[in-house]
């Protein structure tokens, strides 16, 4: 099986934005308690509550921005509960997953502090669907207003006295859905009234997210960029790989060949949904004002056997790395219009990166992969052309290979390569317009000859990147690459 790649040094395209490469943590499970929040007083050591193991592995990652408090969460979420001592703070039950009680013990100061920790840019939430535009408006005061005021003083009562500096704020989510079952008509209307009232304080300039579609609803696209698209400098859209669909679903582990396929079939389809969606958006923003923003992406299985339907636990396996990297390489090709993407989710629920057990704590195949991919971020994105043999199964195909390259600001090289097929490996010719010669190549891989090979806690590293050696042929024009099946490549040129 083969592949040639034409990548075109001279000549970026785009810049790929490290929004791309961010994260979502929903009070869902055991996200936010258990997997990030511990408490103070809790035997894991932690740092203000966050467990240190987490914070640490997420570093690692260099997470540029971070969405809270949800999802479905967020419009149900009253901000004033989770603000003020803790103890006296007020209990409410978490309708939308699994029915159990929410403390309020991880509120605002909680994840902007997590953020602080962790450099990232903190991506809130709002609540439309049950909130009012006052209490909207004074979240935003409370956190962003210097001067004086019942809410800078609130905060400052609190224990902040300087307000965080945030730009990213979310008007709602899912409308169309669990955030007040809307249609477009009408939250287009609703966005203009609330994101009024979401203002800027000072130096702070915050980019606003309208609530966007929900996988192939154009109509709802068409309606929000026709009626608001003057107010927003962001439009999210939501889509996850689901084989089998909701009704359905399948398991996390214990997959077959057709599921394999299934999955990466579903999630190819990403570039079609870009590509519709920004037709739309290119006919009333042309020049790309508006960001589209994937906030909610990734594989949605079965829960694990034994766990809470509700806190959609599920294992991470070699499948869930290779649809990490297809979906990077769609999200770089449409760089110029995608402006963040968030993985669904960061700890302990669907896709995450890590999970954890009491004390213990494991790295996914899923957070390899953005480990690997990291140095995209902020890159120019390169013209990359790729002709490649198909993957078959059955009467059906897709490209075996996916490929993305781009340039860091000192000249260096990153490309990464997907190879999708469980067989067979792909020979990888690499060509390399306007670069005067490779003096150096290095390489790392992530791959497993089990399609369900996964990290557990007696074993968390199975599936670990390594160095990779398959690169032959270094000349001045390229390189030839052998990628073992099922894996996830990224090489550096110097």
């Amino acid at each position: 099986m083969k592949a040639t790649i034409t990548v075109n040094v001279d000549q970026p395209v785009g810049t790929i934005s490290r929004h791309i490469y961010g994260h979502f943590a929903e009070h869902l499970g055991r996200c936010i308690y258990e997997g990030i929040w511990v408490g103070e007083d809790s035997p894991i050591p932690n740092t203000r509550g966050i467990r240190n193991d987490v914070l640490e592995a997420l570093r690692g990652l260099r997470i540029p921005v971070l969405r809270w408090p949800g999802g479905c969460f967020a419009d149900e979420y009253h901000w004033k509960d989770g603000v003020g001592p803790r103890e006296q703070r007020k209990r409410m039950v978490n309708t939308h997953w699994g029915g159990v009680v929410e403390n309020n013990h991880f509120g605002t100061h909680e994840f902007l502090d997590l953020c602080e920790l962790l450099g990232a840019e903190p991506y809130i939430c709002g609540n439309v669907g049950s909130g009012t535009v006052q209490e909207m408006q004074e979240w935003v005061e409370y956190m962003t207003f210097d001067g004086e005021s019942p809410m800078a003083n609130w905060r400052r009562e609190n224990g902040r006295e300087k307000p965080w500096k945030l730009k990213y704020f979310g008007v709602g989510n899912e409308n169309w859905g669990c955030g007040g079952n809307m249609r477009p008509e009408y939250y287009a209307d609703e966005y203009r009234r609330y994101q009024t009232y979401v203002r800027n304080y000072g130096e702070n300039r915050l980019y606003k997210i309208a609530g966007g579609a929900n996988v192939d609803d154009y109509h709802w696209t068409e309606t929000l960029m026709h009626e608001a698209g003057t107010y927003m400098d962001g439009l999210s859209l939501h889509n996850y790989t689901v084989p089998g669909g909701f009704e359905v679903k399948r398991p996390a582990l214990g997959f077959d060949e057709a599921e394999w396929f299934e999955t990466m079939q579903l999630a190819l389809h990403m570039d079609e949904l870009i590509t519709r969606h920004s037709a739309i958006m290119d006919q009333y923003d042309p020049k790309k004002r508006v960001g589209l923003i994937i906030d909610e992406w990734g594989n949605w299985f079965q829960v694990e056997p034994g766990t809470n339907p509700g806190f959609l636990y599920q294992q991470n396996s070699m499948r869930d790395a290779l649809v990490a990297g297809l979906h990077f390489h769609i999200f770089h090709r449409h760089c110029d219009r995608v402006h963040m993407a968030n993985i669904a989710q960061t700890v302990n629920v669907l896709q995450a990166m890590i999970l954890t057990e009491g004390e213990k704590m494991l790295l996914t195949p899923t957070y390899h992969v953005f480990e690997m991919f990291k140095v995209h971020q902020d890159a120019a994105a390169l013209a990359l052309y790729l002709e490649a043999d198909e993957y078959h199964l059955g009467e059906e195909s897709i490209p075996q290979v996916s490929g993305s390259a781009s340039k860091r600001a000192d000249g260096t090289i990153d490309i990464s390569l997907c190879n999708v097929d469980p067989h067979h490996e792909a020979a990888v010719t690499l060509r390399l317009r306007g670069l005067a010669g490779v003096k150096k190549v290095t390489g790392r891989v992530l791959a497993h000859a089990d399609m369900n090979a996964h990290n557990t806690f007696e074993q968390p590293e199975t599936v670990e990147p390594q160095a990779f050696n398959g690169v032959t042929d270094v000349s001045e024009g390229g390189l030839s690459a052998t990628l073992p099946p099922m894996s996830v490549v990224v090489l550096t040129l110097a």
